[in-house]
């Protein structure tokens, strides 16, 4: 296994941020204390994913003060397109520490990362141990895993997020991909490279605030991510169209021989109805599987930027505008 070291190390962090302003220069201050732990030569790179606060501005101030790379979006795109603006402007660095702004995730995981790293490793990922969100988030995550186990064609570890440290290699692998809807979470498994899970317990969100993801936001990340990295859902709807009409043949000819052999008349409008019903529920969920492939495809095509920088700070704290 690869043998690394400290010495000349060039450190990143990115912290993803939408209006953190009650936390963003505590949490600044306390990351670069940790950093400096490894690295003199050490950026952080925070992307203000539209805030509607006055996250820009804090980070903006405190851009003098700490080695920030500044990258503020023209608009909300979310938070995998403020991720992958991140991992584009670290494409130098020799490891790259993903991390949230509100203190969940704890800075002292940040040591064990550092030391799979030096290990060899090249993907180094958190897991939760303990997550308080409710029985019904928590029953929806456990069961978005095991159904991924089986379908997806990547090894998605449960309970892996975004706060993980990961090598040179996987930011330059992941910076090659040109797809624009991103499922980060499938993209760091699909590249490869040597992984390793460290535990981790959640900590209680530093200030006021709740969870910006909501159950609707999760649930089409969860379909992105199946539909970015399975078709499985297609072949399912494909065998379950031939079964329906193979049970409907055989149905036929039931009634055909009842009629003909035994003298029934034909009755049951009730029945057909009630066919009629659960047919069509068949071709509209088909229907509804094919157009999440097709909506992507639609989105891959139309090759729109996956977010668009309004202003970026560079570390030597010349500031200019740009798009991407």
């Amino acid at each position: 296994m690869i043998q690394r070291s400290l010495d000349n190390l060039k450190l990143y962090a990115l912290v993803p941020a939408y209006n953190e302003a009650d936390l963003i220069e505590d949490f600044i201050k306390t990351l670069d204390e940790k950093l400096s732990e490894f690295a003199a030569d050490r950026t952080i790179i925070v992307v203000d994913d539209g805030s509607q606060d006055k996250t820009a501005e804090i980070v903006r101030r405190l851009s003098t003060e700490y080695p920030i790379h500044f990258i503020s979006f023209s608009r909300n795109f979310g938070k995998e397109a403020a991720i992958t603006a991140g991992i584009n402007a670290a494409n130098d660095a020799d490891a790259l520490v993903i991390i949230d702004a509100d203190f969940q995730h704890p800075l002292e995981v940040v040591n064990q990362f550092i030391e799979k790293w030096l290990e060899g490793y090249d993907n180094i990922y958190g897991i939760r141990t303990r997550r308080d969100q409710g029985f019904l988030k928590g029953f929806l995550s456990s069961s978005f895993y095991k159904i991924n186990k089986r379908i997806m064609r990547i090894d998605l570890p449960a309970n892996a997020g975004d706060f993980r440290l990961v090598d040179r290699q996987v930011i330059q692998a992941i910076n090659c991909l040109p797809e624009a809807n991103r499922f980060m979470k499938g993209l760091y498994a699909w590249v490869g490279f040597k992984g390793c899970p460290v535990n981790y317990t959640v900590a209680e969100r530093a200030g006021e605030g709740t969870s910006k993801w909501g159950y609707l936001k999760l649930f089409e990340l969860a379909i992105t991510g199946i539909t970015a990295f399975s078709d499985i859902p297609l072949r399912f709807v494909s065998m379950l169209g031939f079964f329906v009409s193979f049970i409907s043949i055989l149905y036929g000819i039931f009634i055909i021989v009842e009629k003909l052999v035994f003298g029934i008349p034909l009755q049951g409008w009730a029945t057909i109805a009630a066919s009629i019903m659960f047919f069509g529920g068949i071709q509209l969920i088909s229907i509804g599987v094919l157009g999440e492939y097709i909506s992507r495809i639609f989105n891959e095509v139309k090759q729109r930027p996956t977010y668009i920088v309004d202003r970026r700070t560079s570390i030597d704290k010349k500031e200019k505008d740009t798009k991407k």
